[in-house]
């Protein structure tokens, strides 16, 4: 029977089961399969469960130095992790004993530094902001999309941005959470028809220029304890409308992330915390 590495990882609490296929290019997990490790309770994560699954493998371009294959909890392929690729960065240049490296995904080539002991930087690259990109069923400007929760002349939640960070998100601004109800709205809005790939859908509380509190309800997963795109996203929207700097602080519920949309190049840095859990065999 062949072993394999297997890892348990988190960004600022969001949770990654973690396998390292790189000595076993055919490995492979049914969407069955993966469900059952994702799932709380299970033997190989625990009561917590993970929000994602990854795979660790050789990389398929010369400019990069690992591939991350990303599977939700319902098992499905997806193309952005923010808070995964920082895990897999810190995993990768630990090993490699450097302090910069290169991620690939299926959505991008990801550059990271190492910041602190467990600190990662990752350049998660150009918002796409088309609507096109993102996408969207219909032509329209992204600033504002007309999505509305609520009574039609009096909605709880509307005007939110939508943005894609190589994955699709939907972000209102809310002034109460309790309010907000993102348990409830989050599946609602993921399955909306305007989004013809799901969405993920952020709820931001924008405290300051430099300082948002953020919820996110993640497309094929549910509400987590950080999401590193939807920190992304909300800083992106909230800049498009006007609410915050391009530099600003994002409070999740798994910790702190820093967020920084460059004006220069127009890319997002995300700056966050890394922490290994368990490491072994399986």
């Amino acid at each position: 029977m062949r072993r394999m590495k297997f890892l348990i990882m988190n960004g600022a609490g969001n949770r990654f089961a973690v396998f390292d296929a790189r000595q076993q290019p055919d490995f492979a997990l049914s969407d069955e399969q993966v469900i059952n490790i994702c799932t709380p309770g299970s033997k190989v994560m625990g009561k917590k469960g993970a929000d994602q699954l990854i795979i660790i493998r050789h990389p398929k371009s010369s400019e990069a130095d690992i591939f991350m294959e990303i599977r939700n909890q319902k098992g499905f392929e997806v193309n952005a992790c923010g808070n995964a690729t920082r895990c897999i960065a810190w995993l990768f240049m630990r090993d490699a004993e450097t302090e910069n490296c290169t991620v690939e995904t299926n959505a991008d080539l990801l550059h990271c530094a190492l910041k602190d002991t467990y600190q990662v930087a990752v350049d998660m690259g150009r918002p796409r902001l088309d609507w096109s990109e993102i996408p969207l069923k219909e032509p329209m400007h992204t600033h504002h999309i007309d999505v509305k929760i609520g009574p039609i002349d009096n909605p709880i939640l509307h005007n939110p941005g939508a943005v894609s960070m190589g994955n699709p998100h939907c972000v209102f601004f809310v002034e109460d959470f309790e309010r907000a109800k993102p348990q409830l709205v989050g599946p609602m809005v993921e399955f909306y028809p305007l989004f013809p790939e799901q969405t993920n859908v952020g709820f931001a509380k924008v405290e300051s220029k430099e300082k948002i509190r953020l919820k996110v309800w993640e497309r094929g997963v549910g509400m987590t304890m950080a999401c590193g795109t939807g920190a992304c996203a909300a800083v992106v929207a909230a800049h498009r409308q006007k609410r915050t700097n391009r530099k600003v602080t994002v409070i999740v519920d798994g910790g702190v992330l820093h967020i920084h949309w460059r004006e220069e190049d127009d890319h997002v840095i995300m700056t966050g915390p890394i922490e290994l859990e368990k490491e072994g065999e399986v």
